[in-house]
């Protein structure tokens, strides 16, 4: 081989080695991170086998300070922040404020189990002028569902309160598993509000994520949302939808139906000493959850 070959055939190796790399890291760019965290649950109260209330400010502080050494987009918890005293929410959310990035909360069942007259003060308490909403980052629609819209623990206006009972007692005509008064279901209104959001992300070619606290799909079959069912049949007709996640069921869940990723994070009050958050990593063609104590880890392909 002469010289000028040789240099040929070494410019050659390298362009293809320059040109892989290059794609290489287009394709595992990451485009945000997230902090997940779903049922801190706390309340001042006396732990049982499968909760230890009064260690979530504790795991909570140490999970902010864990994620604060992420370069973190924003982080959300899944709901189910306190567990029944309107009281817990001034011990956790100074530690939560503490958190170096953006905020968003969920609402959970138990984030309702106060006194019925504190009920209409649970959402700005956490800081949500919406019940439901969405953001967007990056060119992704994050759409923030409120599970408590319909239910025996959220509804509070006598609409909501009859609408409550109107879809309850429908639904008991059939022998559902997650007809549950401690679950609960979507308002047409706020499922017209989806619809609205998924076309206007469908038009903007936006990808969209689902955060919810009561799960629509899983293995598990309980806690769902009343109107899981008419929900999927929702999203089921965008493509752009990529992920549900949300908590409720503390022993987690995982379901991938027609490429969208319904997963569902583990509980923080469930333990004594190990924890239970994760940092979200989104590139352009995966979903990188990196899970901590009991929060396993995944890579989710995006289609």
């Amino acid at each position: 081989m002469t010289l000028i070959q040789k240099n040929l055939t070494a410019l050659v190796i390298l362009t293809m080695i320059g040109c892989g790399s290059k794609q290489h890291n287009a394709k595992n760019k990451t485009q945000m991170t997230i902090g997940i965290v779903a049922d801190c649950q706390y309340c001042h109260c006396k732990s049982t086998s499968s909760r230890f209330y009064k260690n979530s400010p504790r795991k909570l502080k140490n999970a902010v300070d864990s994620l604060d050494q992420s370069p973190l987009d924003y982080a959300i918890h899944l709901g189910d922040f306190i567990d029944r005293d309107f009281n817990s929410f001034d011990t956790l959310a100074p530690i939560w404020n503490n958190l170096k990035t953006k905020k968003y909360q969920v609402l959970g069942n138990h984030d309702f189990s106060v006194a019925e007259s504190l009920k209409p003060l649970v959402p700005k308490k956490m800081k949500l002028t919406q019940r439901y909403y969405s953001f967007v980052k990056n060119n992704w629609r994050f759409i923030v569902l409120d599970g408590n819209d319909l239910s025996y623990q959220g509804a509070i206006t006598p609409k909501k309160i009859a609408e409550t009972d109107s879809l309850f007692n429908l639904l008991s005509k059939s022998d559902l598993p997650n007809l549950q008064t401690w679950n609960g279901g979507l308002s047409n209104e706020q499922l017209q509000w989806v619809e609205n959001e998924l076309q206007e992300a469908l038009a903007l070619e936006q990808n969209v994520g689902f955060y919810c606290h009561f799960p629509v799909l899983g293995e598990d079959k309980v806690h769902r949302l009343w109107n899981s069912q008419q929900f999927i049949s929702l999203i089921d007709q965008y493509p752009h939808v990529k992920f549900y996640f949300n908590g409720h069921n503390h022993n987690g869940d995982y379901m991938q139906r027609n490429g969208v990723h319904y997963l569902t994070y583990k509980g923080m009050v469930d333990t004594n000493n190990t924890t239970a958050f994760a940092t979200v990593q989104i590139t352009p063609d995966s979903i990188l959850v990196q899970g901590y104590g009991r929060e396993p880890s995944r890579s989710l392909k995006i289609k």
